[in-house]
């Protein structure tokens, strides 16, 4: 695999470096980062500041550094988050949930923003929170459609003498892939030297999507059900439509069909596009998946709301055949939690095959392996992703 060949050649310049003395002169570790640029990090980092969604911050939730963060670049992580949805029977129904970072580190609610979605960064507080080290993660909701933003504001932390590392999200990338996703993983464990343990935790997440892909790869493509990635996004109906789909271009649309082995109905290009009622109508998908598109969008929302009774006559709709991924906020690209998106696509794709996951116990197992955590903080891990959905469906 890609991911095991280059995971190689960064063992063995890691050898070199240990055999000859180089980039491990003083107090200070030699980092190549996802734009393959070399960057000398302190070996002991205590204060360090992200400009990411929850990738970098739940990998350091997950090797157990998270108490050095001092700053975030993201509003996503710290909110507590609340939807009121209508219903054609007269009452409405509200749901709550937030970031599994932030279930696990409520004290993150307290740490200053020095950016978000749609603000550049705010130099002067990043100066004053004096970091030892500032993560950006190109492809998360800050900089995700502003590479020139982005550009700007790695020249200036650079300008400012901070040592600075930058990852990019499996969307940023032509071909989106898991390795992408562990690349990054590593690339943040080698940071706080543990780079062992953090190589150890993506293949624990490539390990059980790699379950799902043994499971599913005899299906011939025409028993392969058409499932929709749809978002019920508010700004697409408020812009005219009745929600944006993802295309083939899409890390999520590689989950559906490189690893589910299922097939995407909308078999072009596409990030968030805007379709229209009749446009759905048209694709009719067999299965429906609702990913988080500005707010977490539950079956009942498409089901009940006044706003989608014309959608009723989907096959998706009137066979019941519509699932929520999990609660995830400002969700431009994947981070920990991707397994279980795939394993609630698979879940909805082929019921029979996984008939045997019982995915209610299966997410608090994912939890408790991936942040180390008893069984009763799962429960509410599970509950802050909105999964409590799977108590009840006997699955």
């Amino acid at each position: 695999m890609e991911y095991i060949m280059l995971r190689r050649w960064f063992f063995a310049v890691a050898c070199l470096c240990l055999v000859l003395n180089l980039g491990c002169a003083g107090d200070y570790r030699t980092i190549v980062d996802s734009r393959g640029v070399t960057v000398q990090v302190p070996l002991e980092i205590e204060r360090v500041v992200t400009i990411s969604d929850g990738l970098v911050e739940g990998v350091m939730t997950s090797l157990g550094v998270e108490e050095k963060l001092v700053g975030l670049g993201t509003d996503c992580l710290p909110k507590l988050w609340e939807w009121e949805y209508p219903t054609v029977y007269g009452k409405n129904y509200t749901l709550e949930g937030m970031n599994i970072v932030n279930y696990l580190n409520p004290w993150i609610r307290d740490l200053p923003l020095v950016a978000s979605y749609g603000m550049p960064p705010n130099y002067e507080m990043l100066v004053s929170l004096d970091p030892d080290l500032v993560i950006i993660r190109g492809g998360d909701c800050t900089f995700w459609t502003d590479e020139d933003g982005m550009q700007q504001a790695i020249n200036t932390i650079d300008s400012l003498g901070i040592p600075l590392i930058v990852t990019y999200g499996p969307n940023t990338y032509d071909e989106p892939n898991m390795s992408i996703i562990s690349e990054e993983i590593r690339i943040i464990g080698q940071i706080f030297g543990i780079e062992e343990e953090a190589i150890e935790l993506a293949d624990y997440l490539e390990r059980e999507v790699e379950f799902v892909r043994e499971r599913t790869e005899d299906i011939p493509d025409d028993e392969k059900p058409r499932v929709l990635l749809f978002g019920l996004s508010p700004r697409s109906r408020d812009g005219g439509g009745a929600g944006d789909i993802e295309g083939i271009d899409t890390i999520e649309s590689f989950f559906l069909e490189e690893i589910v082995n299922a097939k995407n109905a909308f078999q072009e290009p596409a990030h968030f596009r805007l379709v229209s009622a009749e446009h759905v109508l048209a694709l009719d998908p067999d299965v429906i998946v609702l990913p988080t598109d500005w707010g977490y969008h539950p079956p009942r929302e498409l089901y009940e709301a006044p706003y989608y009774q014309n959608l009723q006559e989907l096959t998706a709709v009137k066979n019941r055949r519509v699932i929520a991924l999990p609660w995830l906020p400002c969700n431009c690209d994947k981070r920990l939690e991707y397994p279980i998106e795939v394993m609630v696509m698979a879940k909805a794709a082929y019921p029979e095959r996984f008939e045997d996951v019982n995915l209610a116990e299966w997410l608090l197992e994912f939890y408790m392996n991936v942040y180390d955590v008893d069984r009763e903080t799962a429960e509410g891990l599970r509950t802050a992703q909105l999964m409590d959905w799977t108590l009840g469906d006997g699955s």
